[in-house]
This record gives structure tokens, sequence and C-alpha cells, in this order.
């Protein structure tokens, strides 16, 4: 199993709106080779940012690899940079090949 994760500092005020975004986003992912899961979680809040992560599953690296050479990727992220103003810097992205678990 793979574990994708992308790390956002989300400007102070604008959660909700980020959320929002989110709740209303098409990810394309129901009929992707490979995808087990996917949430969106918040975390602690400093003084300039709150922590959000998007954290999907997948069966293999290479599922998600291909992921994201696909159409269904472009599609997913088709006006990203929209909503450049809620975002401090670009999100850092983290992968995890599992080594143990369910």
């Amino acid at each position: 199993m793979y574990i994708a994760i992308n790390r956002f500092k989300i400007n102070r005020g604008q959660e909700d709106a980020f959320e929002n975004m989110w709740q209303r986003r098409e990810t394309h992912l129901d009929n992707v080779p490979g995808f087990i899961k996917f949430h969106l979680a918040k975390g602690n809040s400093a003084q300039t940012h709150t922590l959000y992560i998007s954290h999907s599953t997948w069966h293999s690296k290479e599922d998600f690899t291909l992921w994201t050479k696909s159409e269904a990727f472009r599609l997913a992220h088709k006006g990203a940079g929209k909503h450049s103003d809620i975002y401090q810097g670009h999100p850092i992205f983290e992968g995890f090949e599992v080594i143990l678990g369910d």
C-alpha cells in the first residue's frame, strides 16, 4: 500500500473557503485503478495559518504515479491556481510506502 499526503498552510480566516472548495471539488478518483480512499484533515492553527493535509491511500506507489500522469489527475487539479490567495506557499508532498498495517 502507498499513502500520499499533501500539507497545506491556509491563511487564518480562509479555512471555510478552503474547506468549501474541497467539498465542491470533483476528485475524478472514483474509477482510478488502485485508488482506495481519501481524507482531508484539519490540524492545528498557528498565528498566521491553519494546517491541513489531504491523505489518499493507494494499492501501490505505481498506481499513485500512474494517476499523477492521467487525464483524471489533470481534471482534478484544473484551476488549482485560482485560489492562491488562501495558501501560504505551495502544498508540500510526502509519499509513504506502508510497511505494517491492516
